[in-house]
């Protein structure tokens, strides 16, 4: 048992978790893309630089999806140029391959595509089936691969535990579709409880499942929402099952545009705080990240829901 440092809790490691665990910072890119104000692409990409010097390894940039969509991305092709030397891993996201073939003249080589688990979302983000989705994202993720070894796809996965219209989600529904995205070259797969309904026994379920139909946990991360303050929870249930990727956003920022009952990301501050009071290494400075939270919110002229990043600022709610 290790002494508690200033302004960290102590660290009492716990059987059966990981012993280091890769942030997937998404606060650049989805917790800032529902904002209503546009943010100037200079903030953004100071941010991005703040978040660097955090010793996050993997931060999520920005999405080539057409601005009509997401306005707040809409300066893509401006602000991956002013970050894209930094000696962190810098994924965007690309719905098709017009998407693919932007973000490939800028030199990227962490891509994303972004699925769902249900006919309803897939219908009110994408305006396709699942299975018409799936036939669109085939060729982008052929095409990346094909562009080097040096290339990773990411799958992100919506509605993986609720969905706002159709309820609870079958958990082989979940892996029919984890499978055809790992089937089709997908290095990775993102598990998102999107409008935040899941729970620790729901995500333990599909994680089992997904291992006996064969897909590796070395394959997974999760992406939980906060809606009903389960985030921090459904993610220890997670490290408990061998995951050691998890998605989480900068000071709690981020919902989705397209499902209104999604509210804001796991914070990456709470998450930080519980996995050092666990033992598990980030590589992660809180203080900084803390900080970076604070600097953000400023900018945005709100104070952050991020309960760590309140409690070691001192922030006015």
């Amino acid at each position: 048992m290790n002494a508690q440092e200033p302004g960290l809790p102590m660290a009492v490691p716990a059987e059966g978790l990981p012993a280091r665990v890769r942030i997937h910072e998404v606060g650049a890119r989805d917790g800032l893309q529902n904002e209503k104000a546009t943010v100037p692409t200079a903030v953004k990409a100071e941010f991005i630089r703040r978040l660097a010097g955090t010793g996050l390894t993997t931060i999520e940039a920005t999405s080539f999806v057409h601005p009509k969509w997401v306005p707040q991305l809409a300066d893509a092709e401006d602000l991956y140029p002013r970050i894209s030397g930094l000696p962190v891993e810098l994924p965007v996201l690309v719905p098709n391959e017009r998407g693919l073939d932007r973000a490939l003249a800028l030199g990227a080589r962490r891509v994303a595509v972004f699925a769902s688990a249900t006919e309803s979302f897939a219908k009110a983000n994408l305006n396709r089936t699942v299975d018409e989705a799936l036939a669109m994202f085939e060729p982008v993720v052929t095409r990346a691969k094909a562009q080097g070894d040096d290339v990773r796809v990411r799958g992100y996965l919506s509605m993986c535990f609720g969905d706002p219209w159709e309820g609870p989600v079958a958990v082989p529904q979940v892996v029919r579709v984890c499978r055809a995205l790992l089937d089709m070259g997908c290095d990775e797969l993102s598990l998102g409880d999107t409008i935040g309904v899941a729970t620790p026994g729901h995500v333990t379920a599909l994680l089992t499942a997904l291992t006996e139909a064969g897909v590796p946990v070395s394959a997974l991360g999760v992406h939980f929402h906060d809606t009903y303050g389960q985030a921090l929870a459904n993610t220890l249930a997670a490290l408990q099952r061998g995951v050691t990727t998890v998605d989480a956003s900068a000071g709690g920022l981020g919902g989705c545009p397209f499902a209104k009952s999604a509210t804001g990301n796991l914070a990456t501050e709470d998450l930080v705080w519980m996995l050092r009071g666990l033992g598990i290494d980030t590589g992660v400075d809180l203080g900084r990240l803390v900080a970076t939270s604070v600097w953000m919110a400023a900018h945005l002229g709100r104070p952050s829901p991020s309960r760590t990043v309140r409690a070691l600022s001192h922030q006015e709610s």
